[in-house]
């Protein structure tokens, strides 16, 4: 996570630098958004057939490469080739994603929302100490001659390497390949890996279908508003070290009370907790969207509470997907799932794009709350509140 978050701002803060437009820097997300899309159906396929271990072994060493063709794109001063590199970075994104769902394989069903919590909650450090490092990363890369915004991603290949390497050496054994035995014992998992297998599954399971579209909604939400807010405040002479610093309180936002809101999701229950997530987000959207550029503090109450209420409604969504599905189903829907969060999160990417481009931040922080107000109405559908056979007590 530390690699990640040193890398938020800075693919965005390098495309624009090499084209001039503030635009590109949403570009720049969009890509990264789109090859994590691109990567979740092979990586689930992946864990059908090799478990956990090998899947995130892969997504970590092809997102480090990605990491480093950014970097030569940098030095090249070619802003194709970071394009290109920030899409196979991307698939770090898609391996955090597998990772969070790792810890739901052996957890019981009235736990399931605090061990997947607390993985999250493990990479609040590197996650909140990532963008603060933007500045001392991209200073220590510019002694070595590096291009700006070069350092950073020196320090994402080197720390996600370093993931790839204890993962496959510590993940042992695969939680994935324990859970399927021990739920359909001598039946053997199905080796191929199909989209459709995943669809089949969501038949008749509105409630597996709601934790999905409140997973993309929320992503797709908190990447309209993170993708704009540091190109926004660049372009009002707000320095580095204090854009590292907002990005940072977006991030505790999304990771820091993950433990807490875990617990809550399991004394409470799933959909009420997604409906204080939605209401969170919605008050972080109408906070930024009537605040300036300058308005440091306000900011960054915004930005933490969109990163509280897309905690909320993740750790509940994703739980209450995985409630819905067996174990041997699990990776396919998961994948399927990841899919669709990645391609709502490139929606939000390009939207957001186009309205700073088109009218204004204000307008944008508008938009985003569609979305939420749907989420909103799908909730109030009988069939959704209702827990079917397979739904924790």
């Amino acid at each position: 996570m530390s690699g990640l978050g040193g890398t938020v701002p800075a693919g965005g803060l390098i495309a624009v630098s090499l084209t001039g437009s503030p635009a590109a820097a949403s570009l720049a997300q969009t890509l990264i958004i789109i090859g994590a899309a691109t990567a979740s159906l092979p990586l689930a396929k992946v864990v059908l057939v090799h478990g956990r271990r090998i899947a995130l072994t892969l997504g970590l060493a092809i997102s480090a490469l990605g990491a480093l063709v950014i970097l030569c794109g940098s030095i090249l001063q070619n802003v194709f080739i970071v394009y290109f590199g920030c899409a196979v970075f991307g698939v770090v994104s898609t391996a955090i994603y597998q990772g969070r769902y790792t810890a739901t394989d052996l957890a019981p069903e009235d736990h399931r929302a605090r061990a997947l919590s607390w993985v999250v909650w493990a990479g609040t450090i590197g996650a909140v100490l990532g963008p603060n490092l933007l500045y001392i990363s991209d200073a220590l890369g510019e002694s070595f001659g590096l291009p700006d915004m070069g350092g950073p991603y020196v320090v994402a290949a080197v720390a996600i390497a370093i993931g790839a390497i204890i993962i496959y050496v510590r993940l042992k054994p695969d939680p994935y390949l324990i859970a399927t035995t021990k739920s359909h014992g001598s039946q053997q998992v199905p080796s191929r890996h199909k989209l459709s297998d995943a669809v089949a599954q969501l038949k008749d399971k509105p409630r597996a279908i709601l934790g999905i579209a409140s997973l993309a909604i929320a992503m797709a939400v908190l990447v309209m508003l993170t993708v704009t807010v540091p190109a926004r405040m660049l372009d009002s002479g707000i320095s580095l070290q204090v854009i590292g610093l907002i990005v940072s309180i977006n991030i505790a936002g999304m990771y820091l009370l993950s433990p807490v809101v875990g617990w809550l999701v399991d004394y409470f229950g799933r959909i009420p907790m997604i409906t204080v997530g939605v209401m969170i987000s919605a008050s972080a959207c109408i906070l930024s969207g009537l605040t300036s550029a300058g308005s440091t503090t306000i900011l960054a109450l915004g930005q933490f509470s969109l990163g509280l209420g897309w905690s909320c409604t993740m750790i509940s969504g994703a739980t209450l997907l995985t409630d819905e599905v067996s174990p041997i189903n699990r990776p396919a829907v998961q994948g399927f799932s990841d899919l669709l969060v990645n391609i709502s999160s490139a929606v939000g990417g390009i939207t957001a794009g186009l309205l700073i481009l088109t009218a204004s931040f204000e307008i944008l922080c508008a938009v985003a709350l569609v979305p939420l107000i749907c989420i909103t109405v799908v909730i109030s559908i009988p069939a959704c509140r209702r827990h079917s056979a397979t739904s924790s007590p």
